[in-house]
């Protein structure tokens, strides 16, 4: 079900994309948008866990650095039958930890001091199968893909913003573009896209949750991570990077009331029914 939900709202993010194509007129310029939104994504995809490393100062830690941060992720790899991810742990007391990389060959676990200090064995375990979930279901290509359909979108939004300012366009252009079509180009196209980016984030949040518990069978021991989490300090979260906020186990960011529609991360409320659900032989969907 999942699965299903991320192609339909991928599918729907080219309509969009398509649209605002059309609303300029021209085949040129969404080429254009999409091969510079391509290969800044495939940038990014390729070298997204040197970068977000550094950008945290992560540090990598091995069985005599960090023994029980090495220990867990060893074990919980063993369960889900992959490479063991290098490991790094981060330098902050927020509580919180993510998974970079392409694939499961070319991945990396980081966690912050502030998550080991807060979380048991079976709940630091239930985090780690989480993020090697993401792993295993090829998030970052997912994201990468998503990310490059929206951002192709907003470019093509600045092309009308620009097209308007200079009045290059009118009713009866030969291009078949018109005003109105231009105004919800530059307008409502780009928040549709970023609001079905997050909603395929939110999604791929639940599948985390539900296989990266299989994986290590800490079901009720995520939820307690969640749960405290969810409970820490907002001083402590990682706020000041919003571009990265999908990347983590928990929303890193503080929106509330209507800036949560744009939340990377879906109610942790609701991670903790289903993950309970999934205790009692019930599904994740």
């Amino acid at each position: 079900m999942n699965s299903l939900k991320v192609a339909m709202l991928l599918v729907l993010l080219t309509m969009i994309f398509m649209l605002v194509g059309y609303a300029l007129g021209g085949q040129n310029g969404m080429l254009i948008a999409l091969i510079i939104a391509a290969v800044l994504n495939f940038v990014t995809y390729w070298f997204s866990d040197k970068i977000v490393l550094k950008m945290y100062r992560a540090v990598p830690v091995n069985e005599t650095t960090n023994r029980r941060l090495y220990r867990v992720v060893d074990l919980a790899s063993k369960k889900a039958n992959i490479p063991m991810p290098k490991v790094y742990i981060i330098p902050s007391k927020a509580p919180n930890a993510f998974a970079t990389g392409r694939n499961e060959h070319h991945a990396a676990v980081a966690a912050t001091e502030g998550l080991l200090e807060i979380l048991n064995d079976g709940e630091l375990e239930g985090v780690i199968g989480h993020e090697l979930a993401h792993i295993l279901n090829r998030d970052m290509l997912i994201g990468t893909i998503a990310a490059t359909i929206a951002g192709a979108i907003g470019m093509l939004a600045s092309m009308a913003r620009w097209s308007m300012i200079f009045g290059g366009y009118s009713r009866d252009d030969s291009r078949g573009g018109n005003p109105i079509a231009l105004i919800v180009a530059m307008i409502v196209a780009p928040i549709a896209a970023l609001l079905i980016q997050m909603a395929i984030s939110r999604t791929r949040e639940y599948k985390a949750d539900a296989e990266g518990s299989r994986i290590t069978g800490q079901h009720l021991a995520l939820a307690s991570a969640l749960e405290k989490l969810h409970k820490a300090p907002i001083r402590l979260n990682l706020d000041q990077r919003p571009a990265t906020a999908h990347l983590f186990i928990a929303n890193p960011l503080s929106g509330k009331g209507f800036t949560s529609i744009f939340s990377t991360h879906p109610p942790v409320e609701e991670r903790i029914k289903r993950l309970r659900n999934l205790t009692m032989g019930g599904y994740a969907n």
